[in-house]
């Protein structure tokens, strides 16, 4: 069940320190930046993951998550519900703690099985509006 409880997700946002940002742009018009960028200014460790790009605000872009170096905390998903699948893989295979899929992108199947791997899944969220409402 994916998580919608106000109090496990100010949980979730507390504890992490480390994002990875799959589907990251150079666009500052994509809201993708724009999240990254509020990420940072609230202190988390932001990897932008998309193999487009070599550098997205000034930090190494990595072509996917599991070439992001460290623990990751949560994989912020920027990407078509049907790029969710092999997004949790790579989540699962890195030992991620969270993914947490935007606004407008769900797929179920992948958040049982992220789920079922002891992943917390949050879907069709987004992560700076939740950080806004719970954290500010």
């Amino acid at each position: 069940m994916p998580v919608e409880d106000q109090a496990a997700i100010e949980s979730i946002l507390r504890s992490s320190k480390t994002i990875a940002l799959v589907g990251a742009s150079e666009n500052r018009f994509r809201d993708s930046n724009r999240i990254m960028r509020f990420l940072m200014e609230q202190g988390y460790t932001v990897h932008p993951v998309n193999p487009k790009y070599e550098t997205v605000l000034g930090r190494t872009c990595y072509p996917s998550i599991v070439a992001v170096p460290g623990p990751i905390d949560i994989v912020d998903v920027f990407r078509r519900s049907e790029a969710v699948p092999s997004i949790v893989d790579e989540a699962i295979a890195v030992k991620a703690k969270t993914v947490w899929m935007q606004l407008g992108v769900v797929h179920e199947e992948a958040a049982r099985k992220a789920e079922k791997h002891g992943l917390n899944v949050l879907m069709d969220h987004c992560i700076a509006v939740d950080y806004s409402r719970f954290v500010r």
